[in-house]
């Protein structure tokens, strides 16, 4: 089971990536209020969630149960702030599903208030959707993978 997460992790990892550099394309990193992900968050969530999967393959390697349940508790934050950054990136999809107010330049970010030059889509309408489902996905598997081979349940 410890392999089906490792699996499970890398491909939420190459999902997240995709989504990262996205949204760095986009000039998420440079110009903060463009976006609604703020780049603390996101770049938070991406190292957490590397450091996470570097223990993890330390622990399959060594067998350190310790390390195992270190690589579970970083899991945590990392689905905390993948589930906030879902939160705010909801609107920024709706919005982008509404070609009138894209069209008409009247995308607002929220209780901000409209974002600097009209009508400017932020980094993260750019991301698809199915990339964000299956990561969301995966990230729950891997979660629950993670937390069972921890407990000893399934083999590994």
């Amino acid at each position: 089971m410890g392999i089906a997460a490792l699996i499970t992790w890398i491909l939420t990892a190459l999902g997240g990536s995709l989504m990262l550099a996205k949204w760095v394309q986009g000039g998420g990193h440079r110009k903060p209020s463009s976006t609604r992900l703020s780049p603390p968050i996101i770049l938070g969530h991406f190292a957490l969630a590397a450091v996470g999967l570097v223990l993890w393959i330390i622990y399959l390697a060594a067998d350190s149960n310790p390390i195992g349940w270190i690589a579970f508790v970083l899991l945590v934050p990392v689905a905390l702030l993948g589930f906030a950054m879902l939160i705010r990136w909801i609107p920024t999809y709706q919005a982008s599903r509404n070609p009138a107010a894209v069209g008409a330049g009247s995308y607002s970010p929220g209780p901000d208030g409209p974002m600097p030059g009209e009508g400017a889509a932020p980094p993260e309408r750019h991301f698809p959707v199915a990339v964000v489902g299956g990561h969301g996905v995966l990230a729950v598997v891997t979660v629950v993978l993670v937390l069972l081979t921890n407990l000893g349940i399934g083999g590994s």
